[in-house]
């Protein structure tokens, strides 16, 4: 059998999803679900007929399923699944502020994926990203090591970014880090920012990084008030597709993610935005990377607000 991925929800960032993962052409089937009756096949269509355009062969498949679980079964035996089902954000709105309705939904979700592609590695993008990604492991039972959520792999590209743009270099001279959570505790990692390989603190001013950071936290909420509905899925759908790549391909990139932290960092028992080596199974390992003191107790600090709320997912 050739490789599957099904993307579930059919909005703005699960349809761009979808065809960067058709584009790759890395796998057989991608398959995209959405409970807007006709929507998944029609946008499946619109995506095979550019396949000769674009040169690649990856077949899409629509499928518009209920809550109950109905049209599910196009999604059988899938390898990867990427979870974008739920609201997206309003102008003026937290990524807390979501965490009631898309509980039930990212809930029921998981719940369906289990019961039809009971090996499938999860990567989940619904906010608020590392409680619904809690939320996932406990609704489908499956080991931890197989649920993942994405969330710093873009928080990563949008400090990039704006690094880049700051000190007018390419953005392939830029490297930088965040951990913790997608939110007001993120924890950008200066130490390990780099542009053509000299630190970050050498090119800009306490004051300047503090900023950048500060901008790279509130990224999303940025795209929000622009928009004034929906919210950011370009950079996000780049970012969950190269890691479901990551993958099928049994890579081992190490990316950061929201993986389950058991003991790395003197933290255990969470999901938290960390580095982590990406394969067939999902998280070979998390990849603890040295941090300052700050910086260590800033992700711990992360790792305690997170728990709280993703001791509330259970009763949700």
């Amino acid at each position: 059998m050739g490789a599957k991925v099904t993307v579930v929800g059919a909005g703005f960032y699960g349809s761009t999803t979808a065809l960067r993962l058709a584009e790759f052409d890395v796998f057989d089937t991608v398959v995209l679900t959405d409970i807007v009756e006709g929507k998944p096949e029609g946008l499946a269509l619109d995506m095979n007929q550019s396949r000769s355009i674009e040169g690649f062969e990856t077949k899409v498949i629509g499928a518009t399923t209920t809550a109950e679980g109905a049209g599910y079964e196009a999604t059988a035996n899938s390898d990867v699944v990427v979870i974008t089902a739920g609201l997206p954000r309003k102008p003026g709105m937290s990524r807390m502020d979501l965490i009631g309705v898309n509980a039930g939904i990212v809930r029921g979700v998981a719940e369906n994926i289990a019961k039809h592609s009971p090996n499938a590695v999860i990567i989940v993008v619904s906010n608020p990203l590392d409680e619904m990604t809690a939320l996932a492991q406990l609704a489908t039972g499956f080991p931890k090591h197989r649920v993942m959520g994405q969330a710093g792999m873009l928080d990563t590209a949008r400090f990039t970014n704006f690094v880049a743009e700051k000190l007018a270099v390419k953005v392939g001279a830029v490297k930088t880090l965040t951990l913790g959570s997608h939110g007001d505790t993120m924890v950008p990692v200066p130490s390990r920012c780099t542009v053509n390989g000299k630190a970050l603190s050498e090119l800009l001013s306490q004051t300047e990084i503090d900023e950048l950071v500060d901008r790279t936290r509130n990224g999303g909420a940025e795209v929000v008030a622009l928009l004034k509905t929906g919210s950011a899925y370009y950079a996000p759908s780049a970012a969950a597709a190269r890691m479901a790549k990551a993958v099928i391909e049994d890579s081992g990139a190490v990316m950061p993610v929201c993986a389950w932290v058991d003991g790395e960092y003197g933290i255990t028992g969470v999901y938290l935005g960390v580095e982590a080596e990406i394969g067939r199974n999902g998280i070979k390992k998390v990849v603890e990377s040295a941090l300052t003191d700050s910086e260590l107790s800033a992700l711990k600090a992360a790792a305690e607000a997170v728990r709280a709320k993703q001791a509330d997912v259970q009763t949700l």
